[in-house]
């Protein structure tokens, strides 16, 4: 079992990461694994950017209570809250466009990240490469996914249930962003720790090891995914970006 050492709850180095994950994408032994990715991207988000705006003023005044909506001389208070839910719609939608964009593009963000790995160490001094990892079973990776998707939604439904709860529901969207940010950073872990043989429940602990690196992580790829053509590349720039954290932040095994 690997560990994390405590520099991957540096954000200036999940930022270093992120760049040296962009300098990567224009590296020619990686440009087979990103086509396809990216024509995938370019479809789903555009769709995603053509429904939120033609759309998202409809669902964010439906979202807004009508009592809120009576209080005119609130208008202040009105615009910030207005502000918070479109905000944290933002994180859910674009959250789900990538769930989606990722299943569909997951094989070759598997090879990105094996082969991001390779070109880390191609002249190194280690044998990483060499080391062995069991190789789990479609069953296994199975109910590894259902623990995945189990764990999403049950904060999900939690966040629903407290929203709705008047005075606390005020902290919400802190929560919802939060939610968004630590659920985009573990859906980025899975390329370089599953490429190791480790399922949901070793990535999830490992995570926590290094919970503030990987919210951060996943804070800014959600930033980056609201931002059009921009999130064309932000997901195969986040794979190849925490495939080089993991690596720089890895330990030798652990008994």
């Amino acid at each position: 079992m690997i560990s994390f050492s405590k520099k991957g709850n540096n954000p200036f180095f999940v930022i270093t990461c992120l760049l040296k994950g962009f300098q990567f994408l224009l590296k020619p032994q990686l440009r087979k694994f990103l086509i396809i990715p990216m024509l995938i991207n370019f479809l789903l988000y555009g769709i995603a950017i053509g429904l939120a705006y033609f759309y998202m003023d409809e669902v964010l005044n439906y979202l807004l209570p009508n009592w809120l909506k009576a209080l005119s001389w609130l208008s202040g208070l009105l615009i910030i809250i207005k502000a918070l839910i479109f905000i944290v719609s933002l994180v859910i939608y674009f959250f789900t466009f990538t769930l989606l964009a990722n299943l569909i593009a997951s094989p070759f963000y598997d090879k990105l990240s094996e082969r991001t790995l390779k070109l880390l160490i191609e002249n190194e001094n280690t044998d990483e490469m060499q080391e062995s990892y069991a190789d789990p079973s479609w069953l296994e990776n199975l109910k590894a996914e259902w623990q995945h998707i189990r764990y999403l939604l049950l904060w999900l439904i939690f966040l629903v249930i407290f929203s709705m709860i008047p005075v606390i529901n005020i902290i919400a969207p802190v929560l919802w962003i939060l939610w968004g940010a630590w659920g985009m950073g573990l859906e980025y872990l899975a390329y370089p720790l599953g490429n190791r043989g480790l399922l949901f429940a070793e990535q999830k602990k490992l995570a926590k090891t290094v919970r503030f690196g990987i919210l951060s992580f996943g804070g800014i790829t959600v930033l980056g995914l609201t931002i059009p053509f921009i999130n064309i590349l932000v997901s195969p720039i986040a794979v190849i970006a925490i495939t080089i954290y993991t690596h720089g932040i890895r330990q030798q095994k652990v008994s």
